[in-house]
């Protein structure tokens, strides 16, 4: 990195994060494409729109109802209403077309086969009368039609693309750049996508792991809970394996890599995620079936209707084919091109304003006959955040406060979850001098010149200062976490912490009861801790130490109707 200005390490560090947001985010429609789309959509629409309007006022039939011939009749208005009509149907109408050829392609006509048919017929006879055959023109409904069609499709990519931002966090758990240790043990940045399985990078406190892999040196806490939903972090030691995305805690470790890429744990999780977004609802299917089947019927009576007036009744040609072309145009439903994506973007915004992410629509249809409801803990039952359950005193001397005071001291200069549990439960605070963290054991420091230490119960069984008599069951409840202050050498207390569950989540659950509805909890954390939250909220059962690949498979196993909340 040397030489380069902060400018051009500002850029690199960008350019090198989007190409591997792309690789990450691969599939049949990338990220960028829905982006596009949704903007191509949107100005073909505002431009279409602006025109017709010029449109309708030329068309010969808006005219006659709003009693204006006079008044917007002029020589060669016809044309310029052919040319502005012509630049709809092209500008406008070419996203149809496409469709309607790749629909063709596959054998599978649906809703951009019927509505090019409606277009291209009105658009070829308006064009014919124009130019000298008898009857009268579908401008004006052309436009109109090309318009609704595109103000659908705009706010159904627009839908898309706000579900598909779930993918995009999900990529910023990764870092941009890794510490790679080179043989000569010299350290140097590199970008992400340069990784390969046998390489060694090093993460600092505080920094997310790059990639999949085993740690190699060094002792540290890793937080995984947006991966795996496991609340407390987790010790790692040589030869554990670390996830790509986990942030580290207070201690520097060494990692090799084992898997990157396609390979890894994140890209995994991010694909389940994809591959529910990109399916389609049911009756999405049904408009589609609807749209194949209308535009057989429009061809159909087009060709009876123009055959019944011009060979049974005998009208002359020109009268025969207004009215077959009145048929196919009519045929063209503007309201099931426009009601679909509507239903799509009103549901997912009423749904998102209630606290509801729906990544599968065919699922949400389904909701009104749920049997049983399956939660997610971490974030959605519980808080996602430590507190303090309970302060236990061994010293007479020494009162529960005084015990929280100490340990809050010292934990204000640590960034471990826990120690910033015990902070915010803490109303008072004192100044710490000589503050050092031990890796994956604990802190300490020097308070009113006492030597506090707030550590694991690791650190005491190691030091020994953990009495034979202490019965650890007693001190805290099943999905506890228990750390202990000592001062001066000696054990003076302890302090329990869990994940503190939200206070409506006690309501929903007996609401949804009430319901007849059975409520699950499916989580990545500790059986002993799934067990507290469970017995605490009062769910009928729950899954632990689950992991996000196996969560589908277990929701698949349990019920055929079950509403899956992550």
């Amino acid at each position: 990195m040397k030489g380069k200005s902060t400018g051009e390490v500002a850029k690199s560090n960008h350019l090198k994060h989007q190409n591997h947001h792309q690789k990450t985010t691969a599939s049949n429609v990338p990220q960028h494409q829905h982006h596009d789309m949704t903007s191509e959509f949107k100005k073909r629409f505002i431009i279409c729109f602006l025109i017709t309007l010029l449109v309708l006022l030329l068309s010969p039939q808006i005219q006659e109802f709003l009693q204006l011939e006079k008044e917007l009749r002029f020589p060669g208005d016809l044309y310029l209403l052919f040319l502005l009509s012509s630049f709809i149907f092209l500008y406008g109408g070419l996203p149809f077309f496409k469709g309607m050829v790749r629909e063709i392609k596959a054998l599978q006509p649906g809703m951009m086969t019927l509505i090019s048919v409606a277009i291209i017929t009105a658009y070829l006879y308006s064009f014919a009368v124009v130019f000298g055959l008898s009857g009268m023109v579908f401008f004006w409904e052309l436009a109109t039609l090309i318009d609704i069609m595109l103000l659908g499709h705009w706010i159904e990519m627009k839908s898309i693309m706000s579900a598909s931002r779930a993918l995009e966090e999900l990529v910023k758990l990764m870092p941009a750049e890794a510490h790679k240790l080179q043989e000569n043990n010299e350290l140097i940045d590199v970008p992400l996508e340069t990784l390969k399985a046998g390489d060694r990078v090093l993460v600092k406190p505080g920094e997310k792991i790059p990639a999949d892999g085993r740690v190699v040196e060094g002792v540290s806490s890793v937080d995984e809970s947006l991966l795996t939903g496991e609340s407390t972090p987790i010790l790692k030691i040589t030869g554990d394996n670390v996830i790509g995305g986990a942030i580290n805690g207070e201690g520097s470790i060494v990692v090799e890599v084992e898997k990157t890429g396609q390979d890894s744990y994140l890209s995994q999780v991010i694909k389940l995620v994809k591959e529910a977004q990109e399916s389609k609802s049911k009756t999405q299917d049904l408009a589609n079936q609807a749209a194949f089947w209308l535009t057989l019927i429009a061809l159909g009576f087009g060709i009876v209707t123009l055959s019944a007036w011009f060979f049974i009744i005998g009208k002359e040609f020109s009268f025969s084919l207004e009215r077959a072309v009145t048929v196919m145009v009519i045929a063209c439903p503007h309201a099931l091109g426009l009601a679909i994506p509507l239903v799509v973007a009103v549901s997912t915004s009423i749904a998102a304003k209630k606290g509801f992410l729906i990544r599968n629509r065919l699922a949400f249809e389904k909701a009104r006959n749920i049997q049983a409801i399956v939660f997610d803990k971490t974030g959605t039952l519980t808080q996602g955040k430590f507190g303090v359950t309970k302060i236990i005193s061994f010293d007479k001397e020494l009162s529960e406060n005084e015990i929280l005071k100490y340990a809050a001291s010292i934990e204000t200069n640590s960034e471990h979850p826990l120690a910033k549990g015990i902070v915010s439960s803490a109303k008072e605070t004192l100044a710490v001098t000589d503050f050092l963290a031990l890796p994956g054991k604990g802190a300490q420091g020097r308070v009113e010149g006492k030597e506090v230490k707030v550590v694991s119960i690791g650190h005491l069984k190691e030091t020994k200062l953990l009495p034979n008599d202490l019965d650890l069951k007693k001190l805290a409840n099943q999905g506890e976490t228990l750390v202990f202050v000592i001062i001066d050498g000696r054990l003076r207390g302890a302090i329990a912490l869990s994940d503190m569950v939200r206070p409506e989540s006690k309501e929903a659950i007996l609401r949804l009861k009430e319901m007849g509805i059975k409520c699950f909890m499916l989580t990545g954390d500790r059986k002993e801790v799934a067990a507290k939250v469970a017995q605490e909220i009062g769910l009928d059962d729950y899954f632990a130490e689950v992991l996000p690949e196996e969560k589908a498979e277990m929701i698949k196993k349990s019920r055929p109707k079950v509403f899956l909340l992550l």
